[in-house]
């Protein structure tokens, strides 16, 4: 049963998985600066140096209403313990092992993780009556469909990653909850997010890193790729319009792109990257590879729509904000 509310404290709680992370700790700092408390939970895997976790937490740390778990969400009683303890509103559920490539060398940890983590959460909020979820599910569901934009309501049953299958099936199971147990659930398709924090396994930080100590830049493919890069300002702005919605809103079940409409290619997110630097990239082309899709291109319309969506940021000015951040921080990546 969900806990009752003592009259003193009437301050909205929230819940956030992968706190910690990128997207998570940027999450987590917009709605503590909005006034509300923040319960977190992070197990700063080894995935990359749980040093950069740290350091996106640490003056979340100094703030009263942030709590921070550093558990797995493969450990159900540890997740019990925290539902048990806390009057938690909406679930954010952001924490997943990412990446395409990764996925394909250890895909049981996937699945375990992005599929068995995410069983453990839904049950607790069914234990607890917590009805409220939005969830991080991913553009790579697309899989390589030819026909783009990329839409909501195109057939996305043929990934080509152990990644893209878990955040499907994710969309699936979260459909039987809404269904069986009344949930209000909204997944949001996340595309190529960056900006400050990004992790380090990602091409722009990688690219950033390697243009400023001279270094060559492996280009898989012919440069034509293309990405629908969205900058964590605007993705944050989309997640807590969605829980605005699932908190005003009955009977929710919603998949929404978070895109920004505007592919760069491979080539083009390298020169604008060597622009902003004032530096020359030194190319090593390689093969595609396995797994990769060959563009990704959100549809935002339903956004728009539904949640008031509004991405604001160029992919230029992103990579200026990302760049001068990187200079600052860049004592993490080496």
């Amino acid at each position: 049963m969900k806990m009752e509310r003592s009259k003193e404290n009437n301050m909205k709680t929230y819940f956030i998985t992968g706190a910690a992370g990128f997207i998570g700790s940027s999450l987590a700092e917009r709605l503590l600066k909005e006034g509300y408390k923040v319960i977190g939970i992070d197990n700063f895997c080894d995935f990359y140096n749980p040093t950069i976790k740290e350091n996106n937490v640490k003056e979340l740390m100094n703030n009263e209403n942030f709590k921070l778990y550093r558990k797995d969400i493969r450990d159900g009683q540890a997740i019990q313990e925290i539902f048990d303890s806390n009057n938690i509103d909406v679930v954010i559920h952001l924490a997943a092992m990412a990446g395409v490539r990764p996925s394909i060398e250890n895909p049981i940890l996937y699945q375990e993780v992005n599929c068995m983590g995410t069983q453990n959460i839904l049950e607790e909020m069914k234990k607890h009556n917590i009805t409220n979820l939005v969830m991080a599910s991913s553009s790579s569901v697309y899989g390589n469909c030819k026909t783009v934009p990329f839409k909501e309501d195109m057939i996305v049953d043929f990934a080509i990653s152990p990644y893209a299958a878990t955040k499907k099936a994710n969309e699936v199971m979260t459909h039987v909850y809404h269904k069986l147990s009344n949930f209000n659930v909204i997944m949001l398709r996340f595309f190529t997010v960056f900006g400050p924090k990004q992790r380090p396994d990602l091409a722009i930080n990688k690219f950033t890193r390697f243009m400023l100590e001279d270094k060559e830049i492996p280009m898989f493919g012919d440069g034509t790729t293309s990405r629908d890069y969205t900058y964590i300002d605007d993705i944050v702005d989309g997640i807590t319009k969605s829980i605005k919605y699932v908190e005003n809103n009955n009977n929710v079940y919603e998949i929404i792109n978070l895109g920004n409409s505007t592919p760069v290619t491979l080539k083009e997110m390298i020169n604008t990257i060597a622009k902003v630097l004032n530096k020359e990239a030194k190319i090593n082309q390689l093969p595609m590879q396995p797994g990769d899709v060959e563009r990704t291109y959100a549809d935002i319309s339903k956004a728009k729509e539904l949640i008031g969506y509004n991405p604001k940021t160029s992919f230029e000015k992103g990579i200026e904000n990302f760049v001068e951040w990187y200079k600052i921080n860049k004592k993490l990546y080496m």
